[in-house]
C-alpha cells in the first residue's frame, strides 16, 4: 500500500431511530448492520468500511444513546461512548424532523469530553422544511464544537458522498487496516444472526419486547457450496416463543424465509436455514450473552 494512504475509525453516534444504520449502509453501499423501526435494534458496534481514493473509512455503528433504565440499556450506552471515544471522527447524526429534545441535548452536552473532531450530521432532510433545518444546525452548533455541518438523507443517499470525501481529506494518514474489498469486520455468522433479527422485529413489532436475541449456533459449508446455517432465536418466556412460533408455526416459517433470502445474498450462496426458539429465562442478566453480542456487563 503506497505511503499517501489514510484509515482512520469513524463512529456515528445519535439518539435512538435518528438513522445511524441506515446512514453506514449507504456509507459504506451495502448491507452490514440491520435497520429497523423498532428504537433499539443495534446492540453492538458494527463495522462497515469504505473506500474512497486513497482513504479507507472503518464505520462504527454504536447503539442509540438515551436514559438507560435496564442492565442491557446500560450496557448499550456504555458501548456508544466507548466507540465515541475511540475513534479518530465522530459524526453526531440527528433526525432533522426533530428539535433538540431530551436524547440530543444530553448527547450534545456530552461531546467536550470526546477529543475527537465531530461533525454534525443532521439526517432527513428530504422530508423537513429549510428554515427548520437551519434553525437547528444554529442551535445545535452553539452547544457544541462542530469542525463541519452535513445535511443529507441516509434514505435516498443526497448528500452522503460529500460526506464521504470530507472524511477521506480528515482521517489520519496510514496504511489501510482491511484488505480493498473487505466491507465489514462482523463475521457472516454474526451477520446472520443481525438479519433474522431484524425480520423477528418486523414481523413481530410491538409484540416482542426487546427480551430477544439470536444466536448461529452452525454455519456449514455443504458439498455443493450450499451453507447449512442454524440458528437459535431466544426469549425470556414460553409465552413469548409461542409468539415467536405463531398459529401452526407460520410465524417462524415467515421470519425465517424472509432471513434466508437476505444471508444468501450476502453469502453468496444457497443458505438451508433451520431456526429453533428456546427459552432462556434471565438472559439478560447473564454475563456470557453480553459478551457474545460485543457488550461490556454493566455492574448494577
Amino acid at each position: 500500500m503506497q505511503s499517501d494512504t489514510r484509515c482512520g475509525f469513524v463512529a456515528l453516534i445519535g439518539a435512538p431511530n435518528a438513522g445511524k444504520s441506515t446512514l453506514l449502509n449507504a456509507l459504506v453501499g451495502s448491507k452490514v448492520t440491520i435497520v429497523s423501526h423498532k428504537v433499539q435494534t443495534t446492540r453492538a458496534l458494527i463495522r462497515g468500511i469504505a473506500i474512497v481514493d486513497k482513504s479507507q473509512l472503518i464505520f462504527v455503528d454504536t447503539p442509540g444513546i438515551f436514559s438507560p433504565k435496564r442492565r442491557l440499556d446500560r450496557a448499550m450506552v456504555t458501548t456508544a461512548w466507548s466507540g465515541a471515544h475511540e475513534a479518530d471522527v465522530v459524526g453526531v447524526l440527528i433526525d432533522a424532523r426533530k428539535d433538540l429534545e431530551d436524547d440530543n441535548e444530553a448527547i450534545l452536552a456530552r461531546l467536550s469530553e470526546v477529543k475527537a473532531p465531530k461533525l454534525l450530521i443532521l439526517n432527513k432532510v428530504d422530508v423537513t422544511a429549510k428554515e427548520a433545518l437551519l434553525n437547528l444546525a444554529s442551535e445545535a452548533n452553539a452547544k457544541a464544537q462542530f469542525e463541519a455541518t452535513f445535511m443529507l438523507s441516509a434514505l435516498t443517499g443526497d448528500g452522503v458522498s460529500d460526506l464521504k470525501k470530507w472524511l477521506a481529506r480528515h482521517v489520519p494518514p496510514g496504511p489501510w487496516l482491511y484488505p480493498p474489498d473487505q466491507m465489514s469486520d462482523a463475521p457472516l455468522r454474526q451477520l446472520a444472526a443481525e438479519i433474522t433479527r431484524e425480520k423477528l422485529f418486523e414481523r413481530l413489532h410491538q409484540e416482542l419486547p426487546y427480551h430477544s436475541t439470536v444466536e448461529t449456533e452452525q454455519w456449514k459449508e455443504l458439498r455443493k457450496g450450499d451453507i447449512r446455517v442454524e440458528q437459535t432465536i431466544y426469549v425470556e418466556r414460553e409465552s413469548q416463543r409461542k409468539i415467536v412460533l405463531g398459529t401452526g408455526g407460520q410465524t417462524i416459517k415467515a421470519i425465517g424465509e424472509a432471513a434466508r433470502k437476505e444471508i444468501a445474498e450476502i453469502a453468496e450462496a444457497k443458505v438451508h436455514l433451520f431456526l429453533f426458539v428456546k427459552v432462556r429465562e434471565g438472559w439478560g442478566d447473564d454475563p456470557e450473552r453480553y459478551r457474545a453480542m460485543g457488550l461490556e456487563f454493566p455492574k448494577e
